[in-house]
């Protein structure tokens, strides 16, 4: 039998099948994984009061991890979502068509309460619960986090209006996903979006030109105008801010009326945005549109400032679960690889690196059930919580979504070229760290709005100091960082408001941090982000910070 040429190159390279090489050195798969194995997290639950939970959320963690759900959620970011303005026969429809990926992520957040759920739920910490959920189901595709958290947002406004919450509520809250546009009273659950912004204002709302002019029926108003960004067209009813007569107000908007036909809800385009690129953000045009008043006219502010803080608190809910997320990717990948002669994870400078990853993971993680258990205790009346809850908000917002791209790309730069490829996951990731402190006001638009909380209630800075209180005597670095935010306090500009909230949000996580975390990792957080003693990049923790020990506790499968 001849010889052909492809036969003596198998030959010539002496491994089976003409392979040039073993795969050898490379990480085995991630998933399956628990992503809800996380000590700060399981401790931060039980704290805030939902320890109740907790083998439901560990259930989540198993599903979050999962192959499958990790491979819904690679295909609901590679197959964006289509916008089709009509039909076939040039009837005008305005829907998105999603992946059925899409589906399958959205089904299984919502029954597993991220919507609205836990307002239909009188347990204490059920609020806590949903954002622990949260953090873990963080841990897919964050992309559809958004239309749950505007569900979850809206409830509070809503019930400014009791008749509509009535009719609205019970589908909110419901545990059921059920895509498509129809009736929203005849469906067994519901979704709801925001159109906020305008392209000449943008977080400056007030300078909104969208019109309101009122109907014969008592209530109920058309729209006209355009809006600059509303996420998730193809939910059932919006929240909208327009001018009324009176001035500035909230709406609620269906895109289907209660007498079967599509209200006027025209999508004109669907941004191509950096990230978050599974979720449809849309701009609409509203001519005619038919909305419902929510709340008094002229305080369309005042009506929504509850959505604020929950969509905020989502905020630096995602950006702790997307710290952790990529922490978790870049741990696995150095357990698993080696260099130099030894792991990756043996090797003291990446361990250095990591362990900076692991303390700014666990300080957000902490900081964002304080928030969230605040966030609960206020809705079930305690004003002290609701002060704290109104100034440190903003303040976890403005910090934790900020330390968000740095560290993704930290964690990214583990993995080195492999991190940089889209197989991996990681490029999805940084693509989607800046949305979360562009989103509910950018980073200054938060700043000033501490700067506004301050000067408007007295109860809120007193509420901040109560709590950085509680840790008093127990660190001279913090108690010196608590002395100097004091001074900084009494100045207050605007130009140093940046400043002052970093200060703010740091001093709050190094007091969480002492009162609950173990003592390598309050004291290596105090004596980087208070004390001074650290560098400009992760991976500059001083020779004295216990390495082993926190690794220990953020890594525990090989750290």
């Amino acid at each position: 039998m001849a010889t052909t040429l492809a036969d003596e190159r198998r030959q010539d390279s002496g491994a089976p099948g003409g392979a040039t090489h073993d795969v050898t050195n490379q990480p085995p798969p991630l998933a399956p994984y628990d992503a809800s194995d996380d000590t700060a997290l399981l401790e931060g639950l039980r704290r805030e009061g939902a320890g109740w939970a907790e083998e439901e959320l560990r259930r989540v963690g198993r599903l979050a991890g999962s192959a499958q759900v990790q491979e819904w959620s690679d295909q609901a970011n590679r197959h964006e979502p289509e916008l089709r303005t009509h039909d076939r026969y040039g009837h005008r429809v305005d829907e998105v068509e999603f992946h059925p990926s899409w589906h399958h992520l959205m089904r299984a957040a919502v029954a597993e309460g991220l919507a609205a759920a836990p307002w239909a739920d009188d347990r204490p910490g059920a609020h806590v619960v949903r954002t622990a959920k949260g953090l873990v189901w963080g841990h897919t595709e964050a992309g559809h986090g958004c239309p749950t958290s505007m569900t979850y947002a809206a409830v509070p406004a809503l019930r400014r209006q009791p008749e509509l919450a009535a009719l609205y509520e019970p589908g909110l809250t419901s545990r059921e996903y059920e895509p498509g546009l129809r009736v929203p009273a005849g469906k067994r659950g519901l979704l709801a979006g925001m159109g906020m912004t305008e392209k000449q204002g943008g977080s400056d709302v007030r300078t909104n030109t969208t019109s309101a002019a009122p109907t014969a029926e008592p209530g109920v108003y058309t729209l006209r105008g355009h809006k600059w960004f509303t996420s998730a067209p193809m939910c059932d009813v919006f929240l909208v801010l327009a001018q009324a007569p009176g001035g500035l107000s909230c709406f609620l908007v269906p895109r289907v009326l209660p007498d079967g036909t599509r209200n006027t809800f025209r999508v004109q385009r669907l941004k191509d945005k950096l990230g978050n690129r599974s979720n449809a953000s849309s701009e609409p045009e509203f001519d005619g549109t038919v909305a419902w008043l929510v709340g008094p006219e002229g305080q369309g502010v005042k009506t929504i400032i509850e959505m604020v803080n929950c969509t905020r608190l989502d905020c630096v809910m995602m950006s702790a679960a997307l710290m952790r997320k990529t922490l978790v990717e870049a741990g696995h990948h150095v357990r698993h690889r080696g260099a130099f002669g030894a792991r990756l994870v043996d090797q003291p400078l990446m361990r250095n690196v990591l362990a900076d990853l692991a303390l700014e993971s666990e300080a957000a993680t902490t900081l964002t059930l304080r928030l969230a258990g605040a966030a609960d205790r206020a809705v079930r009346g305690d004003a002290g919580e609701a002060a704290f809850r109104r100034i440190a908000t903003a303040v976890g917002k403005y910090w934790v979504t900020k330390r968000g791209p740095a560290f993704t790309a930290e964690a990214l730069e583990c993995l080195g070229g492999n991190g940089y490829v889209e197989e991996s996951g990681m490029p999805r990731h940084y693509r989607e760290a800046p949305l979360l402190s562009i989103w509910e006001g950018s980073g200054n638009v938060n700043a000033l709005d501490v700067l506004r909380a301050l000067g408007r209630d007295t109860a809120t800075a007193q509420a901040l100091f109560d709590e950085l209180a509680l840790t008093r005597g127990a660190d001279a670095r913090l108690d010196a960082a608590v002395a100097g935010l004091k001074d900084q306090l009494a100045e207050g500009s605007q130009a140093g408001a940046r400043r002052l909230v970093e200060r703010m949000a740091l001093t709050l996580q190094g007091s969480l941090l002492v009162r609950h975390a173990p003592p390598a990792v309050a004291d290596a957080f105090c004596a980087t982000r208070l004390g001074g003693d650290w560098g400009h990049a992760f991976g500059t923790l001083p020779a004295t910070a216990g390495l082993d020990a926190i690794l220990g506790r953020a890594l525990p499968d090989g750290g």
